[in-house]
C-alpha cells in the first residue's frame, strides 16, 4: 500500500519529467483535480500507480518533413505523432497543421483524447499528431507535396488497427485526401487508416458536422437536467470553422438564436440573430473560399467587432469552438455579468483554470469539451466501422447514433458528478473517462 496522493506532489513530479510544457501540465492539473481524491479512495488504482502510467504516452514520434514549394526552395518542417493510450482500441486523434505545434500542445490534446474517446464508449484509444507546417497561404500544389511528404514519414506507424489519424485544425477534407492517396500508393492497401476522408472513398456523412452537432447536443442535455433548453435563448459561438459553423446550424433548429461567430481578426455581430440563409453564405466564403469575416461582414452588411472575442455580447450561452485557451477570466467576468447560464466547450480546452474557476463560483453550468465536443471522434470511429463492414449508413441513421453518443456521455457526467442536485460536469466527465481506460490497463497487469 502506498501513501495517498496528493496533487501537488503529483504535478511536481509530473512537470518535472515533462519541462516547458504548459498546455501539457494544464490538462493534467485539471484531470488530476478531479481524478486524485477518487484514486485515493480506490486504492487499486493508487496501489497499481494507473494515473502515473496513463500521464505517460505510450510513444512519442518525431520526424524531418521536407517538401518543394512552387518556387523550387526546399522547405523543412516537423511532424509528430503522440500515441498516447491505446488500452481500448487502436489509437484516434486528428492531425493538426499550424504553427503553433509542438510537443506541449500534442501531449494536451492526447491526453485529453483519452478522456473523451472512452466517454464515446467506442472502442477507440487516443492519440494525436500534426506539424508546425503553416497551410495558410500556401497553393493546392504545396500542400499536396507536404501532405505526401507527411504520410511518407508517418505512414508506417499507423494502420487500421494501430493508429488511425483523423483532421483538426489546419487539416480537412483535402488534406486527409491528399494523405490517404500517398499511404495507399506507399502501402497498396485500400483501408481505414485514415477518417474523415471524402464520401467518394470511404468518408461518412455527418462527419464534418459532427463536433459542431454534437456540442450544440450536449447543452440542450444538460439544460434539460437543469429544468430548461436551448429553445428562445440567445447564444455567443466563437470560432468559424466547421465545429462553429455547424454548432450554430445545430443551435438554430434546437431554436436557439445565434448572435456572433469570430476568427483571429475579431467577432461579426448579428443583432437579431443568424438566419440559415447567411450562414449558408458564411460557409461558402469562410470554408471554401477561406475569407476573413471581416470581409464577409461587409457583404452582409453585419457589424464587425474588430479585435474582439464575442464574451463581451450579452446572451444566455456560450459556445467557445474557436481555440485552446480563448475565453479567460477577463472574459468569463463578462459572461457572468451579463447572466450567461451555461458555458458548452466545442473546441479542446478553450477556457482557461481562472474562467472555470469563476464559472463555478456563479452557478454557470460548464461542460468540459472532453464530453461536449467528443461528437466528432465519435462520428470518426463510426466512420471506421462503416469502412470494416463495407457499408455506409444514412445522415438520418448517424445522426440519431451521434445524438445517443451524446447523451449518454452526459448521463456518465451526471452519475459520476451528481452532488446534492447540482452536476459537476467536469468531475463527472473526468471520472467517468478514467474509470474505463484504467480498468483496461489493470486488467493488462504491468504493461
Amino acid at each position: 500500500m502506498y501513501d495517498d496522493l496528493t496533487i501537488e506532489n503529483f504535478m511536481s513530479g509530473l512537470v518535472k519529467r515533462n519541462p516547458n510544457e504548459p498546455e501539457f501540465h494544464q490538462a493534467v492539473k485539471e484531470v488530476a483535480e478531479s481524478v486524485i481524491p477518487f484514486i485515493n479512495a480506490n486504492p487499486k488504482y493508487k496501489d497499481a500507480h494507473i494515473l502515473e502510467r496513463m500521464t505517460e504516452p505510450d510513444k512519442v514520434i518525431s520526424f524531418r518533413v521536407v517538401w518543394e514549394d512552387d518556387e523550387g526552395n526546399v522547405r523543412i518542417n516537423r511532424g509528430y505523432r503522440v500515441q498516447f493510450n491505446n488500452s481500448i482500441g487502436p489509437y484516434k486523434g486528428g492531425l493538426r497543421f499550424s504553427p503553433t505545434v509542438n510537443l506541449s500542445v500534442l501531449k494536451f490534446l492526447g491526453f485529453e483524447q483519452t478522456f473523451k474517446n472512452s466517454l464515446t464508449t467506442l472502442p477507440i484509444g487516443a492519440g494525436k499528431g500534426g506539424s508546425d507546417f503553416n497551410p495558410k497561404g500556401k497553393s493546392d500544389s504545396e500542400i499536396m507535396r507536404f501532405c505526401q511528404s507527411f504520410m511518407t514519414q508517418l505512414y508506417q506507424h499507423i494502420g487500421a488497427n494501430t493508429d488511425v489519424p483523423a483532421g483538426d485544425i489546419g487539416v480537412g477534407a483535402r488534406e486527409i485526401s491528399y494523405m490517404f492517396g500517398q499511404y495507399k500508393r506507399l502501402t497498396h492497401q485500400f483501408e481505414s487508416v485514415l477518417t474523415g476522408k471524402a464520401l467518394e472513398f470511404g468518408g461518412s456523412l455527418i462527419r464534418t458536422e459532427a463536433t459542431g452537432y454534437g456540442n450544440a447536443y450536449f447543452m440542450e442535455a444538460m439544460l434539460k437536467q437543469h429544468g430548461g433548453s436551448i429553445s428562445g435563448k440567445k447564444c455567443l459561438v466563437s470560432g468559424s470553422g466547421n465545429v462553429a459553423i455547424f454548432c450554430a446550424e445545430k443551435i438554430m433548429r434546437l431554436g436557439g438564436t445565434v448572435l456572433t461567430l469570430s476568427d483571429s481578426g475579431g467577432g461579426i455581430y448579428f443583432e437579431n440573430g443568424l438566419t440559415q440563409d447567411l450562414l449558408e453564405i458564411i460557409k461558402d466564403r469562410k470554408i471554401n473560399k477561406r475569407q476573413r469575416l471581416s470581409e464577409i461582414a461587409v457583404e452582409l452588411g453585419a457589424q464587425f467587432l474588430e479585435g474582439q472575442k464575442p464574451w463581451g455580447v450579452a446572451a444566455d450561452l456560450a459556445f467557445p469552438c474557436a481555440t485552446q485557451n480563448e475565453l479567460d477570466e477577463a472574459d468569463a467576468k463578462s459572461l457572468a455579468a451579463n447572466n450567461c447560464i451555461a458555458v458548452s466547450e466545442g473546441a479542446n480546452m478553450p477556457c482557461t483554470p481562472e474562467a472555470v474557476h469563476l464559472f463555478a463560483e456563479n452557478n454557470i453550468l460548464y461542460a468540459p469539451g472532453k464530453a461536449s465536443n467528443a461528437g466528432g471522434v465519435a462520428v470518426s470511429a463510426l466512420e471506421m466501422s462503416q469502412n470494416s463492414m463495407r457499408l455506409a449508413w444514412s445522415s438520418e441513421e448517424l445522426e440519431n447514433k451521434l445524438l445517443g453518443i451524446m447523451n449518454d456521455i452526459h448521463g456518465q457526467c451526471v452519475k459520476h458528478g451528481e452532488r446534492d442536485g447540482k452536476v459537476d460536469y467536469v468531475q463527472g466527465a473526468n471520472i467517468a473517462g478514467f474509470i474505463k481506460v484504467a480498468d483496461a490497463m489493470l486488467a493488462y497487469g504491468i504493461a
